[in-house]
């Protein structure tokens, strides 16, 4: 096969269910912003076909798909230099993933992970969609032939199981056809973990508010919620290894790291021997200035849902101009006939 040189181009999503957290902010959408001003094509997608791999009311998924295009946008998000809009409405994703289903073999997705926590003891109810989401993920990928996913370390797999695909297509086809897609795992809250338990990722379904901040959290709930939040008795210490058995304390310092732009290792320098009482009260202070305005624009546009339609269906459109080649061509490699 001869070697196919692939411009950058960067893919990533969000599925809407159960509304948009700090987690996804810093471990995904703040990155997607930052990146729309670098050497990348950047195509982001609000994934509601992942979403129904388990009951979804209709009306509520309408609603929370709006919602996380909203969130988007608000954070920064910019239609103009992003292709923005929600999955279900590019036809091609679901064709691709029906030749991945093809390719990928049923062994690789006995060893996903997300499934087996996901489907629990009750795997055999389970849906076929949840079992095979991880073909539609990678479908979402390369049907742009993107290069680059800015993922967090929980999704490092799904990952490597799309350039698997991509590679067990390109070689059984004997076509260097799609790109292998790098995972882009950087800054101090790629992972921001549950305010009451450190060992728990931050997650829209926790039993508790009080576990997460929501994207449309009000200041004075913000703030309730920081200055709540389970640390431990002893102060911040003079260096970042100090925090190593210290799970609480290194999420809300990882925290203020990422809302702040800075390293992990800056605000330990900046806070060494701080008590709780002086970190927790500037790290809400710090959370307010960055996440009200959000939440506020995000109710702004909430309040328009025409608006949101319109901006997700160009998006579409876009989308598709950049799928419906590749997948054409996909089609013909495979010997699909297109008349």
């Amino acid at each position: 096969m001869s070697e196919t040189k692939f411009a950058p181009r960067v893919f990533s999503g969000i599925k809407p269910s159960g509304g948009l957290t700090l987690g996804n902010y810093l471990g995904a959408i703040k990155r997607w912003v930052e990146m729309q001003g670098e050497s990348y094509e950047t195509i982001y997608c609000v994934v509601d076909l992942h979403a129904i791999t388990v009951w979804q009311d209709p009306k509520e998924l309408a609603r929370a798909t709006r919602e996380v295009a909203a969130g988007m946008l608000a954070s920064g998000i910019d239609p103009e230099k992003s292709v923005l809009f929600n999955q279900s409405q590019v036809a091609q994703h679901a064709e691709l993933a029906w030749i991945f289903n093809c390719v990928a073999r049923v062994g690789w997705m006995d060893r996903m992970t997300q499934f087996k926590e996901k489907a629990g003891k009750n795997a055999e109810k389970s849906s076929l969609g949840l079992y095979a989401y991880p073909s539609l993920m990678a479908a979402d990928i390369l049907l742009y032939h993107a290069t680059h996913v800015p993922v967090g370390e929980d999704q490092k797999q799904h990952v490597e199981l799309t350039r698997d695909i991509a590679t067990k297509f390109n070689h059984d086809f004997g076509e260097e056809f799609f790109p292998l897609t790098e995972p882009v795992i950087e800054g101090p809250a790629m992972r921001v973990m549950n305010l009451r338990d450190g060992s728990k990722k931050m997650s829209k379904s926790g039993e508790s508010d009080m576990e997460r901040i929501n994207m449309t959290d009000d200041a004075d709930t913000i703030a309730k919620k920081f200055k709540k939040a389970r640390t431990d008795p002893e102060p911040l210490p003079e260096t970042l290894d100090g925090l190593k058995d210290r799970a609480e304390a290194r999420n809300l310092v990882d925290i203020y790291a990422s809302l702040s732009n800075q390293s992990s290792e800056a605000v330990i320098a900046e806070y060494a021997g701080a008590g709780w009482g002086k970190f927790k009260p500037a790290l809400a202070d710090l959370a307010v200035e960055k996440l009200s305005p959000i939440a506020t624009d995000m109710k702004r546009l909430m309040d328009d849902p025409a608006e949101i339609d319109r901006l997700l269906g160009r998006g579409a459109e876009r989308a598709r101009e950049i799928a419906s080649p590749i997948l054409d061509r996909t089609h013909e490699i495979v010997g699909l006939i297109r008349s």
